[in-house]
């Protein structure tokens, strides 16, 4: 058995002794008494009676050993600065922010819910509840009103901490309004609003006896010493709300051990990142990822982490590279979608600078297909590591483990599951898929350390939502379709309510999708599902070509279609293939990347496209739009 099938095996089969030597790589004032609790199904505690703190791991104890190392790395290309903090830096910053919270009244189990750019002030901000004992909450920064006022009246926040204004591709995004109109429609707005004044907004509104100012606050605490509050492992650390949700918020809640011990395994296991290294993920902190790998991960492996305010492509592509080059990066973590972004651009601008201090990049967010997970490697030199997970787990689902082994990495593949997630392929009759037999991804529970312990302040929904699929055996669904190989790979083919059914046949966007990326002349699609009189459904694709001039007339455009259609064809047969592939210059995503794919199918069946508060680019809309006629 191989090194990192052995790992994987005795992570299930010895659970309690494996997770009890992963818990030997963070800090505890007390040890646990007990590894897991599981004696409520499908609820698991994870190192029961064990006192910790997320901020004593990711900031004080390197403090103490390494304090001038480089901690956290703030560049902003959209206002031009750049500035690193050590490690002592950091505890300086984060103790007076919590400092300044404690004074606003935020104590231990308070939430504080974070609406902000990416700014040095927002990480400080998250530290430091973490550090007291608070549970923040963070929303991504530019988020609607509405949608907002929901997420304030589930957390309940004593204090807001956010900006007047982000910046997004040269351009000024204000959020003071947004953040007045959310609270003058919750029912349970904040007693205050920590304000972060960047100069970008002259005269933003300000609300008096409620608004308080960071900088003015800051220079009465710049002495403050806070000492860091231990939690018991269960004690949650943070919501985080996931992304499409209707009606009540979903808040996915995080506990402190669990989510301590399995950053930092992943930190060894997966991601390989040593003290002393700098890590660059492109992410969010609006988003899991940006909280795992921007914020504790990197930090609680002492590594520096490189928080980027900006575009993948301002002021050019090479930006991404140039801080690798400048900042000596030696792991770092993107999302397929800007990829594919960068794919279109000149490739001059990925050989113009010294990567050799870059190991691997890996990548997460959607599915990874195998057109652009073989153009970057080879672009790069590098090895291209797919990762699979979700809001809900934390850390990595599906991965490959190159701490532990340097294993061959399939195209298009996420690998095989993480160590701790018994992880099958199921029918909808619950029953187990053999390989190759696509079925839906579930998890025999408990899940493992580090994933969400419930949903906030609803135990009977964490139950309905996610283990309610199927009974027996208990399982948790993922909500995606997925696929085994003989080896063990898996492939994600889309997500289980993305299924077009058309004429009675199910098919997954996803699929469709990797048939149409099949042809040379397409860098990117979606597919999505309209109604059909005739067929129930029939799927619509909108696609990106590498080369304008491949469509640069109508008769170019149909030849093309046909040649898709044909590619479809051959690859999943006639019933597959799109009812019309249209041309446009680009896809609607959000910020962070992911396709706003059921905004297409409801505009392509004349319905509202719903909240697009988080869309990157509003004119790719249009396209959709005009491509429709």
């Amino acid at each position: 058995m191989s090194a990192s099938k052995e790992f994987r095996a005795r992570s299930i089969a010895q659970r309690d002794a494996f997770w009890a030597e992963q818990a030997e790589l963070i800090a505890w004032q007390a040890k646990p008494q007990q590894i897991c609790d599981f004696s409520r199904p499908p609820f698991a505690k994870w190192f029961v009676g064990g006192t910790t703190n997320l901020c004593h791991n990711a900031v004080d104890r390197h403090a103490a050993e390494r304090p001038d190392a480089p901690a956290l790395i703030f560049v902003s290309t959209e206002t031009d600065t750049e500035k690193t903090y050590s490690f002592a830096e950091l505890q300086r910053e984060v103790e007076r922010t919590a400092a300044i919270l404690q004074s606003l009244g935020v104590g231990r189990g308070d939430r504080v819910l974070i609406y902000m750019p990416m700014i040095a002030e927002a990480a400080f901000a998250m530290l430091a509840c973490t550090r007291i004992g608070a549970i923040h909450s963070v929303v991504f920064g530019g988020f609607a009103s509405g949608s907002l006022a929901t997420r304030i009246d589930d957390a309940k926040p004593k204090v807001i901490v956010s900006a007047e204004a982000g910046m997004r591709g040269g351009k000024v995004v204000p959020y003071k309004h947004l953040l007045d109109e959310a609270c003058a429609l919750a029912q349970f707005p904040p007693e205050k609003v920590l304000m972060v004044d960047r100069g970008l907004e002259k005269d933003f509104p300000r609300t008096e006896g409620r608004d308080v100012d960071y900088a003015t606050l800051r220079a009465q605490h710049m002495d403050a010493k806070v000492p860091c509050v231990w939690l018991e492992s269960s004690e949650p650390s943070y919501i985080l709300y996931t992304s499409g949700t209707t009606g009540k918020p979903k808040g996915v809640q995080r506990d402190t051990g669990g989510y301590c011990v399995a950053l930092a395994a992943s930190m060894k296991h997966i991601y390989c990142g040593n003290p002393g290294e700098t890590m660059f993920t492109t992410s969010d902190i609006g988003w899991v990822v940006g909280h795992s790998y921007i914020i504790y991960g990197p930090l609680i492996a002492g590594m520096a982490t490189l928080m980027y305010e900006g575009t993948p492509l301002r002021p050019d592509p090479g930006i991404w590279w140039s801080l690798v080059e400048k900042y000596k990066v030696s792991v770092m973590f993107s999302a397929p979608t800007a990829a594919r972004v960068l794919k279109k651009q000149d490739p001059a601008y990925l050989k113009k600078y010294d990567l050799s201090s870059l190991r691997q990049i890996f990548l997460a967010g959607e599915p990874l297909d195998e057109p652009t997970h073989e153009w970057l490697m080879t672009a790069l030199d590098k090895p291209v590591i797919d990762n699979y997970w979700q809001t809900e787990t934390g850390w990595p689902i599906l991965c490959e483990l190159p701490g532990v082994e340097k294993t061959p990495v399939q195209l298009g593949s996420p690998g095989r599951p993480a160590y701790g997630y018994d992880l099958r392929i199921f029918r909808e009759d619950g029953s187990e898929c053999g390989p190759n037999e696509k079925g839906i991804v579930g998890i025999v529970p408990p899940l493992p350390p580090g994933c969400l312990s419930t949903v906030w302040g609803d135990d009977d929904r964490f139950v309905r939502t996610y283990f309610s699929l199927f009974k027996s055996p208990l399982v948790y669904s993922s909500f995606d379709w997925g696929i085994r190989d003989e080896a063990g790979y898996h492939k994600i083919l889309g997500r289980t309510d993305d299924v077009i059914n058309v004429a009675g046949h199910r098919l997954g966007t996803r699929e469709i999708e990797e048939a149409i990326q099949a042809h040379s002349a397409i860098a990117e699609v979606a597919v999505v599902g309209v109604a059909d009189q005739l067929k129930g459904q029939l799927p619509l694709a909108f696609a990106v070509v590498k080369d304008p001039a491949r469509i640069a007339t109508a008769d170019d455009r149909a030849k093309l279609e046909k040649e898709v259609m044909q590619t479809v064809d051959g690859l999943l047969g006639a019933i597959a293939r799109p009812g019309r592939v249209m041309f446009v210059n680009g896809l609607p995503k959000t910020r962070s990347g992911k396709m706003l794919r059921r905004s297409i199918q409801a505009i392509a069946e004349g319905r509202d496209p719903g909240d697009l508060t988080t869309l990157d680019d509003p004119s790719t809309l249009d396209q959709v739009r005009a491509a429709l006629g």
